[in-house]
């Protein structure tokens, strides 16, 4: 897995941001994974992740309503909290590939409480918790998801 360090929760939002700009290269649905311990960066990045995409309160993570919709510039964003759920028979429910639609994006918090009931995943974000840093590391599930990464790593550079 490819890492990149981030010092601070800021620098975390700023990778967000990051996602959010690379998203323009994708044109159909598209889906990103947040795996990580509990308090490592998953809400955080999310929220410069939206931010970037023009919203402007608040990020919480939905673990007591599951799925937080947002329509911001012309797509449908949802964000998923799947932490409380016991098992992966109780994504079906929720709808997740109905919400597949050509300009919408799911970003999953604790996609490995959806087993095999997620739609498939182009980009898998994993953060690190270490002091007062975050590793952030990612793979790719499709060339949809390498694009979205190449372009996010390229704004990085100075």
């Amino acid at each position: 897995m490819n890492f990149i360090i981030a010092a601070d929760a800021d620098a975390t939002r700023a990778f967000g941001q990051q996602l959010a700009r690379a998203l323009d290269r994708v044109d159909g649905a598209f889906v990103i994974a947040f795996q990580g311990d509990l308090g490592a960066g998953k809400t955080t990045l999310v929220g410069g992740l939206l931010k970037a995409l023009g919203y402007t309160g608040h990020v919480r993570s939905p673990t007591y309503t599951l799925i937080e919709p947002y329509e911001l510039n012309g797509r449908s964003i949802y964000h998923l909290d799947l932490y409380r759920l016991i098992d992966p028979s109780e994504v079906e429910p929720l709808g997740l590939r109905d919400l597949l639609q050509p300009s919408s994006v799911l970003l999953i918090e604790w996609p490995e409480k959806g087993g095999g009931a997620i739609p498939p995943v182009d980009l898998t974000i994993r953060l690190d918790y270490d002091a007062d840093r975050r590793r952030i590391g990612w793979e790719t599930g499709s060339d949809a998801g390498a694009s979205v990464m190449q372009a996010a790593l390229s704004a990085a550079k100075p």
